[in-house]
């Protein structure tokens, strides 16, 4: 990064300085601050206000990176707007809600004129300038609509544009690029190839017909007005994941990173060999500032979501100001544009797939442990002289179940919290309320995941209806049991015996000798697709099938019955690290086209905070 940063440097100074100043640019001056690092904040806030100018330049006072001359890359997107691009949001939320994310998702519908070039930052004002004059010339050319017509492939899903209207756009582009070269001074390759716009791009072959009849829902004869706009990104991170901040965090230590709830931060995506697990280094969009941060307080965002938009220019024909009238009212919905037709027909696609379930398969990690609160010595901090068992603190269970052998194989196999045990109760209730018809229950031997699965029952007040059904088979992978060896659990007798709701008659598919130690990431997942394959041929009707396991099961179950391929083992970890407690996916048969979809879980996430010990004595009273 070093020497491509250096090269930048060297190309940018020894390039000629534009002596030409703006109004925003005077102000800035005028406010004390120089004149490269005015023009950098203006670039970066799209030259539209001082103010968003001035709030840029403050927060990234800290930025290493403030003074060096590199520039942005800068890209021209044709753009719809109006009732098409209200269709394609529409198709934008479902396929992703419907078939996961897939590469068209991190960016915006639109068709590409030129793709990313380099621009001087003391120069950006006279691309939009060369914008202006381009659109102005062809405005009276520009066709009232164009016509696109859906393309499909097992990997590619989108609208060409019919050769007529790729004439216009590719002199649209080559005009553009010439008037930009002569103007700024830049390097601009229109785009010569097939138009097209992106619906779905890399998806998983076996969604291409469900992504196909969603497609079908969007008539691209919808009143559309186009826009050419011009966006642009910083050039260092183009390689980078981008995450999204979910929660505020402030730094402990000097090397860590302040982060906001909705910041966004640039990760590296190599490997990163010296950060703790469950950390990243990361480099603050809003700051410019690097450093550690717990990489479970964010999620992953779109590649559009950091870029910066800079002018447009809409082309408006007399032939749609007659039809404006005709176009279908917008309706919003929680804020966001929404199209009556678009949501007709494509609820009448849902409505015929949903037609086809059958079955649903809930997975679900086990709620919070005793150990993962109060470490894996927590045993030691309940136990009287005479080993006997007393709460020492609220989140500590009342009690623990009895079992036969001796009181320390609960280290092992440790129960739920207090905590745990209100989080099952509540994703139960959670459940009950969203009429979900839990028909069977499946849970590891664990004691954590049939406690786990006992409270969600209780929750659905199906406890004494539904038994649950404990499958060895679906433990942890074994390599991760710090012991080494496969901890002593419950019997089925004893969990009966604790008043658990076990179905005593069922049998295991996998005994529990057949759990070998330190199992490798193959075995582990070759167990987990018979498993789930078992359950699925033993549990016939309709309703949902709720497996109860640990956070590796929500991949190593699911995948397999979707048919996604397996992750690596290094890819499998860093995943498992970020599932919390009552973690859950969720997948729909679709039994006329014999296979199964992952979709929406059917009741909401819980997020909670920390909450440390206290000590009135040492807090409030002792100096």
């Amino acid at each position: 990064m070093a020497v491509a940063e250096a090269q930048l440097y060297a190309k940018v100074s020894n390039k000629h300085r534009s002596k030409s100043t703006s109004a925003l640019l005077e102000s800035l001056l005028a406010k004390g601050f120089p004149a490269h690092i005015a023009q950098k904040a203006l670039v970066a806030t799209g030259q539209k206000t001082i103010e968003d100018a001035v709030k840029w330049l403050h927060s990234h006072c800290n930025d290493p990176s403030l003074d060096d001359p590199i520039p942005q890359e800068y890209a021209l997107y044709l753009c719809p707007t109006g009732p098409l691009n209200n269709r394609l949001q529409e198709f934008w939320k479902e396929s992703k809600r419907q078939c996961g994310k897939n590469r068209a998702h991190e960016v915006f519908p639109h068709i590409t004129l030129c793709d990313f070039f380099t621009c001087e930052d003391q120069k950006v004002e006279l691309l939009y300038d060369a914008l202006k004059r381009v659109g102005d010339i062809f405005s009276q050319c520009f066709p009232p609509s164009i016509s696109l017509t859906l393309h499909a492939s097992p990997s590619y899903l989108g609208f060409f544009i019919d050769d007529i209207h790729t004439n216009v756009l590719r002199d649209f582009a080559l005009a553009f690029s010439s008037e930009a070269s002569a103007l700024a001074d830049c390097h601009v390759k229109p785009c010569l190839k097939q138009f097209h716009l992106t619906l779905s791009h890399k998806f998983y072959p076996h969604h291409q017909k469900t992504l196909e009849q969603l497609a079908k829902c969007i008539n691209p004869e919808e009143p559309c007005q186009w826009v050419a706009a011009l966006y642009s990104r910083d050039i260092r991170f183009v390689h980078y994941q981008r995450l999204r901040a979910l929660f505020q965090y402030k730094p402990q230590n000097i090397d860590e990173l302040m982060i906001n709830a909705g910041d966004f931060i640039y990760v590296d995506p190599t490997p990163q060999c010296d950060v703790s697990e469950g950390w990243v280094v990361g480099t603050s969009h809003r700051t410019g500032c690097r450093g550690f941060l717990p990489e479970n307080y964010t999620e992953k965002a779109h590649e559009s979501d950091t870029w910066v938009k800079h002018r447009e220019y809409a082309f408006v024909t007399a032939s749609r100001s007659s039809t404006q009238t005709e176009r279908e009212p917008n309706v919003k919905l929680n804020g966001e544009a929404h199209n009556p037709s678009m949501s007709r027909s494509v609820t009448n696609v849902l409505a015929l797939q949903n037609a086809a379930l059958r079955r649903g398969v809930l997975v679900m990690r086990h709620g919070e442990r005793v150990d993962q609160v109060f470490g894996k010595s927590w045993l030691q901090q309940c136990l009287t002289a005479d080993g006997k068992y007393y709460r020492s603190d609220l989140n500590f269970p009342s009690a623990l179940p009895r079992r036969k052998d001796s009181m320390k194989q609960f280290e092992c196999d440790p129960p739920l919290s207090s905590c745990g045990i209100f989080q099952s109760r509540l994703i139960g209730e959670a459940l009950l309320d969203q009429d979900v018809m839990v028909t069977y229950v499946y849970s590891s031997p664990a004691l954590r995941c049939v406690q786990t699965a006992q409270h969600v029952l209780q929750g659905l007040k199906l406890n004494q209806k539904v038994k649950i059904r404990v499958e060895p088979g679906l433990f942890e992978w074994t390599k991760w049991e710090a012991s080494k060896v496969i901890p002593h659990f419950m019997t089925v007798a004893e969990l009966a015996e604790a008043s658990y709701s076990i179905d005593m008659s069922y049998r295991g598919n996998f005994p529990l000798s057949s759990l070998v130690p330190s199992e490798s990431y193959e075995d582990y997942l070759s167990r987990s697709s018979v498993i789930i394959k078992q359950i699925i041929a033993a549990c016939p009707g309709k309703g949902v099938i709720l497996i109860v396991g640990h956070g590796s099961s929500l991949a190593s179950l699911t995948r397999p019955l979707v048919g996604f391929p397996n992750r690596d083992s290094s890819d499998f970890a860093q995943m498992v690290r970020k599932i919390p407690s009552l973690g859950m996916c969720f997948c729909e048969e679709l039994k006329e086209e014999n296979k199964w979809q992952m979709v929406n879980p059917p009741v909401k996430t819980l997020t909670h905070g920390a909450n440390a010990a206290f000590n009135w004595r040492n807090t409030i009273v002792e100096d």
